[in-house]
This record gives C-alpha cells, structure tokens and sequence, in this order.
C-alpha cells in the first residue's frame, strides 16, 4: 500500500514540475530558456535519484530491522530461561515463549501493558505479577544489576525458584529507558542443594554425635579427622590424634593395625577387632572396632573406624562370670559341705574319745583333731558359699574387734617371724555389721598377709574415718606381692597359691565385703609387698 502511495506521489509530483516549469517558460526572459530548460532537467533527475536513493536505504534499513528482531525473536524464544524486555514506563515489548507459556499469557496481546494489566488476564499467577512491578521500582531505585531468588508457586501446589537478574537502562540524561529481566529456573538446584545440605546435617550429627569414638584414616593409615567423642572415651583431644599416623600411635599393635588397614583395602569388606588402649590418665580401656571402607565414585579413598567403649561391659561379664562360677561353687557346696559334717562330727567324737583313753598317742591324736578342725572350718566356708547368709546388722566398734584379732594372730606373727603392728585413731568408730563376719574377714586378710611376709617381714594395719560416711582398713605388708596374671584371680573360689590353700579365703573376703556393701581391693607387685584396701559404710539402708 506504502508502495503505491509512493508511486503515485513520484508520478504526481514529476507531472506538476514539468507542466509547471514548462508554463513558466513562456514568461521568462528569450537569453536565458536554454539554461533553465537544462537546469530543471538536472534538477529532476537530482530529486529523482536522491528520492530513489532515500527509499531504497530505508527499505535496506527496515528490512534489517525486520531481520535483527527475528533473530533476537528466535534466540530469546530458544531459551529455557524467562526474558523480558519493558521500556521506561514497565510496560512489555518483549517477551520469549516460556515466560508467556509460564504466566499463562500465550494468547494475550501483552505488548504496551504493565504487569499490574497483566494480572487481569491470569488468575492464578495474578499476585506474582503484580509483586513484579514492587520489585521492578525497587532495581530502578538502586539503579544496579540486581539478582535474586523469587519463589513462585504453582498450579500443582508447587513451587518454582527463579534466580532472576534485572538489567535497569537509562538514557544519558538519566531518565529510565528500558529494563531486561532474565529470570532461570533453579528449582532442581536448590533441590539438589537442600538434599546435599540434608546430608551433610546427617553426616555431621552421625559424626559429631555419635557415641563411639569415630576416626577417619587415608590410605597409609593417617588420621584425617576424630569426633569429639575421643576426648569423652580416652582424654586425648581430638587435635592430639589429627595428622599422626595410627601406627606410630599404637607400636605395640603396628603389625595387626597393618595387616588390618591392608585387609580393608583389599577385600573391601568390614573389619571387627579389639584394641586396648591406656587413658590419658593412665588405666586401661578397651574398644570394640570395625573398620569400613570410604568408597567414593567405585574407588576407595580412605578407612573410617567405629570405636566402642566396652570397658565396662566386660567387667561387667568378668563379674557375671564369677557370679556364674559362685552360683556353681554355692550348688556343689551345699551338697558336699552337708555329706561331710555328718561323719565328720564322728569322727570327731571318736578321736576325742580316743585322746582321753589313750596317753600314748597324744601327739597323733592332736594331729588328726587339728586336721578334722581344719576340715570343718572349710565346710564351713563352703556353707557359707551355698547360700546366702542373712545378716543382723548390729552396732559395733570395728576399732575393738580389729585389736582382737590382731592380739589373736600375735603368736601366729610371733611364729612366722613378722612383726605386726596396728595403729588406728584416738576415737572409737562404730558401724552397722555383723561382727562375726567382719571377724572372719580380717582373719583371712591379715593370716594372707602374715603368711606372704615370713622371715623379718612388717604387716601394718591402719584404721581410718573418713569423710565420705565410712571406715576404711588397710593391710599392708612387704612380703612376696602377687603377680598381675595372679591378681586378676583373686577372690575366685579354689583359686589359691598356697600349697595347702583351698581357694575359699578370698572368695568368702569377698562375699563379706559384698554383703556389707563395701569394697575390697588389691594393689600389689611381685616381690614388693601387697596392699588391701576395705571400705565400709558406717550405716546401712536396712
């Protein structure tokens, strides 16, 4: 249509200055027709190829455009991110398929409206929209680059995460002339990052929090990193681990902490062992392990080891073991000790009868009464084991019935050579006990301890009050001391050293201490002497 207008607007235009010229011709001056015939032929064809030249540029210009906006029209189109293009004002010029697919404008003439306009035309996304327009004034206003993350929620009860970025355009007097908006959809990603910041929560409490030590090692068995349990269980900082080589840590155990890590490494498959370690402090404890293997992309890139604290549990078991073992004795005592003091009171009665018709084999019959004695006073032991005793707890003077026993085992001190003495405080100490077991108790303890110190040795007893609402005996002696293998033993029933000992000594020590609610222990080292500890509570709760 453009074209016609032109055409006949040229043909028009070329016909007034022909008929025009050529009527002024007839009015001008006779010396002067030639030239200006000739100049408005010039003229003409001037205005002709400048009016051709004109039309032509701006037909090369309009198509260009036309090209250029096609092909920005397909490159935004081709994006997977939303792009829009508003000039000064915020109204729309441009914006690719997925934004309008996004908003539910695919069938809108959206161009020249501003998002608020645009809400009319979209229910669902309508508060979306018009929250764009806040935001839009709030780039304007910072007059920058500015990005964010928009959530926006979806017909499905969704929602999408854009990672939006506002490019604000001013015209050199610095009034607004345009706004690009990119905004692309990272839903995925932040579902990818909430996932992989969920684990990494759950790797840090499983690692932090966990109640075994956990100990994490590369492939030449260096430690990398310790939880914080480390310090709990062994009382060594977790910095004090962090950098050195498990092997150097453990030198006793180099060659299985070897043959371990290499086991790991090469069958891929968990290890279970245990390790004994010493306490900061100085006791020992022991650690249930498994090493596993880190495996990272199909390839292993280092051990991570569990370490449980089962100290506890297994002298837990030691004590269930010797109760199982006491609850045996007790069984097979009961049987026993009841079939032997029936004849044995007999026997007896018969050897004293003997003793008194018989003068002259005095000394035999003061064997076999000595031997029958010793032999009640083991079944005695041995009911004592059967069953347990029920205690009518009295109050005594515990300051008395040591002095006691300590002159009763005089001569006995006198005939191995040792000097005893007993040293306790000024005031008297009464406790709540049955005191002929507490009799029998240091009876035991100290013939122990005067048995061990023979020839010149010292056996001193001390009583103390002390201030944890107890009394505490201690028996020590410089005699042969008790091997580490012997005094892990100690108080088992028919455990003994000694060449006519039945075992049974400690043992009832043992179940006397326990009855009172007290405790007992052992220091010694071999050749050095031994000292046992008692404690006694000076009251009970009956």
């Amino acid at each position: 249509m453009k074209k016609k207008k032109l055409l006949f607007l040229y043909i028009a235009g070329g016909m007034i200055w022909i008929f025009g010229t050529n009527f002024l011709l007839d009015f001008a001056p006779a010396p002067f027709v030639y030239e200006v015939e000739r100049f408005k032929e010039i003229f003409y064809v001037a205005i002709s190829g400048w009016f051709f030249y004109f039309y032509i540029s701006k037909a090369e210009e309009l198509n260009a455009s036309k090209q250029d906006e096609k092909r920005l029209s397909t490159l935004i189109n081709a994006m997977v991110d939303f792009v829009n293009f508003k000039d000064g004002e915020g109204r729309w010029i441009e914006a690719n398929e997925f934004g309008l697919k996004f908003f539910q404008l695919e069938n809108v003439d959206y161009r020249g409206k501003k998002d608020s306009e645009l809400a009319k035309y979209t229910d669902f996304y309508g508060d979306a929209l018009r929250y764009c327009e806040i935001s839009d004034e709030e780039t304007w206003q910072h007059g920058k680059v500015t990005s964010m993350e928009e959530i926006i929620p979806q017909p499905d009860g969704t929602n999408k995460t854009f990672d939006t970025i506002k490019v604000p355009l001013f015209n050199n007097d610095g009034s607004r002339k345009g706004l690009v908006i990119i905004g692309r959809d990272i839903t995925e990603r932040k579902q990818m990052e909430n996932l992989l910041q969920e684990s990494r929560q759950q790797y840090k409490s499983l690692f932090e929090y966990n109640p075994d030590i956990v100990t994490m090692l590369d492939l030449n068995g260096n430690i990398t990193n310790v939880n914080p349990q480390c310090k709990i269980i062994t009382g060594y900082d977790a910095s004090e681990f962090i950098g050195k080589n498990i092997k150097g840590l453990l030198p006793n155990l180099k060659k299985f902490i070897l043959e371990t890590i290499q086991k790991v490494i090469f069958d891929k498959k968990p290890e279970l062992f245990e390790l004994e370690i010493v306490h900061k402090l100085g006791h020992n404890i022991t650690l249930h392990c498994t090493a596993l293997p880190i495996i990272v992309n199909g390839e292993i890139s280092g051990i991570i080891c569990y370490g449980r604290d089962v100290t506890q549990l297994k002298m837990t078991e030691e004590r269930l073991r010797r109760t199982e073992k006491l609850s045996v004795v007790g069984e097979l005592s009961a049987s026993v000790a009841h079939e032997i003091r029936n004849p044995l009171t007999s026997l007896k009665g018969f050897v004293q009868l003997l003793q008194m018709e018989d003068e002259k084999h005095q000394l035999y019959y003061k064997i076999m009464t000595d031997e029958l004695n010793r032999i009640n006073h083991i079944v005695g032991e041995l009911l004592l084991l059967a069953k347990p005793q029920r205690i009518n707890f009295t109050k005594a003077n515990v300051q008395q019935i040591l002095s006691d026993i300590v002159s009763l085992l005089q001569t006995e001190a006198s005939m191995y050579n040792v000097d005893m003495n007993f040293s306790s405080t000024e005031e008297e100490l009464w406790i709540e006990c049955e005191p002929n077991q507490l009799k029998q108790l240091f009876v035991n303890v100290i013939k122990n301890a005067l048995e061990a110190s023979t020839n010149g040795g010292k056996v001193s007893i001390s009583l103390e009050n002390g201030t944890d609402e107890n009394v505490w005996i201690t028996v020590n002696d410089d005699g042969c001391g008790i091997s580490k293998e012997r005094l892990e033993k100690i108080g088992e029933p028919f455990y003994s050293s000694k060449e006519k000992g039945t075992g049974l000594g400690l043992t009832v020590s043992y179940k006397i201490v326990q009855a009172h609610n007290g405790k007992i222990t052992f220091k010694s080292e071999l050749n050095h002497g031994t000292a046992v500890n008692i404690k006694l509570p000076i009251s009970h709760s009956r």
